[in-house]
This record gives structure tokens, C-alpha cells and sequence, in this order.
């Protein structure tokens, strides 16, 4: 209940507040190639119930046409230039402020994933379905020790160690760490954020065993 006010509050106030940066956000992507200013996918949330993400277009138009939905690379060649500033601020994830205030997802949690990678990840990786027990998040574990070309399998023990080590203080911590990520502009790093922003300090190696369980149908939830 807590984390569900948190989020509401938090995410009610952020739509507020950054209501401006939205609009210079829109002009910036339309003048750089007058394509879409949003880019929405179907995720996996909580359950497995299938929702809407929505995020501020950051690669040239039509790039999951032309090279398939892969996680993007460094100095990648179809982001944007506009995309770049966006996703070093995270700023592309804004309108999924949206999706917090509406339920589909919270602050902190497991990132949600594709519907279409799912179904290929529970068969390559066992108990991969057990991150879909929380509400998926806007930033996590994995992401601050972590990074965007991290396996999955190793992002799934991340995943697994805050299912079970989840608290509201521990998502204020996460939620405070984040935003010094976004301040500093630190996102596209390909390497751990938590360590640099310590002093230099290395994460200990997180080990954790999943467990297989059967998985869980994907259903279809709010558009």
C-alpha cells in the first residue's frame, strides 16, 4: 500500500513538473526528422498481464523494421542525435510516468520486458518468469549495477535479489541513485552506475540460484 502511494504521489507530481520539458521534448524530435514523438511496445508486467509501454522515440523511424527489437549498442547507429541526449538523461522514459500512475508499472522493480522476448527468454532461462511477480519498474537493481548489455540471465538475479530483499526503503535508495544517474547524465554507460558514483567501490557479485517454474500465459491489459 505504501509503495502504491509512492508511486501515485511521485508520479503525479512528475507529469506536473516536467509538463514543459514534454512539449520541448516533442518540438526536438519532429524538427530533427519529423517522425513519431512517441514509441510504444507491448511489456510484460505483473502476473504476466501484457500492457502498453510508452517512451519518447529515440532511434530513426522504423528501426524494429529494419533491424529487428535488440537492445541498443553503444554509439549505435539508430539512435538520434536528439535520442542520444534523451536516453544519457533517461528523459525518453518520461511518458512512462504515465504508466506508473496508472498501475501498469511502479517506480522500482524488475524492467519490463518485450512480450516477444519473453516467450523466448522462459525457454532459454530457467525460472525467468519468477521476476514477473512484482509490478515491473521504471529502475531496478540491474540497472544501477548494471547495465543495458548485461545477459539476461544475470539481470534475472538482480531481479531475483530485489523480489526478495524489496522494501520501501530500499526503493528510495534505488529512486535517489537513479536520479544521480540522471543528473550526471550516466545512462548509456556500459558499465556499473551504483560503483562509480560510491567512489569507485565494486558491487559484490550477486549469486542466486532461480528456480524453474511453470510459466505463466501471457494476457492482453490495458491499451
Amino acid at each position: 500500500m505504501l509503495k502504491r502511494l509512492f508511486d501515485i504521489s511521485l508520479s503525479g507530481l512528475g507529469l506536473i513538473v516536467s509538463s514543459p520539458l514534454w512539449a520541448t521534448i516533442a518540438i526536438a524530435i519532429k524538427l530533427e526528422d519529423g517522425g513519431p514523438i512517441f514509441y510504444g511496445q507491448p511489456r510484460v508486467g505483473k502476473d504476466c498481464k501484457e500492457f502498453q509501454s510508452v517512451k519518447f522515440r529515440s532511434m530513426i523511424q522504423d528501426s524494429d523494421a529494419k533491424w529487428g527489437v535488440v537492445p541498443a549498442t553503444e554509439r549505435d547507429p539508430r539512435i538520434t542525435r536528439v535520442g542520444r541526449i534523451l536516453r544519457s538523461t533517461a528523459m525518453d522514459e518520461l511518458p512512462q510516468l504515465w504508466n506508473i500512475f496508472r498501475g501498469d508499472m511502479s517506480f522500482v522493480g524488475p524492467r519490463p520486458e518485450w512480450s516477444e522476448l519473453v516467450k523466448k527468454f522462459r525457454v532459454e532461462i530457467p525460472g525467468f518468469d519468477r521476476r514477473h511477480a512484482v509490478t515491473p519498474g521504471l529502475t531496478g537493481i540491474a540497472q544501477i549495477y548494471g547495465h543495458s548489455e548485461l545477459p539476461r540471465r544475470q539481470k534475472l538475479r538482480y531481479d531475483l535479489v530485489y523480489i526478495k530483499k524489496q522494501s520501501f526503503w530500499l526503493d528510495l535508495r534505488i529512486v535517489f541513485i537513479s536520479f544521480m544517474v540522471t543528473f550526471s547524465g550516466k545512462w548509456e554507460d556500459r558499465s556499473a552506475k551504483l560503483p562509480k558514483l560510491l567512489g569507485g567501490r565494486r558491487a559484490k557479485k550477486i549469486r542466486v540460484a532461480p528456480e524453474p517454474k511453470p510459466p505463466c500465459e501471457i494476457s492482453v491489459g490495458r491499451s
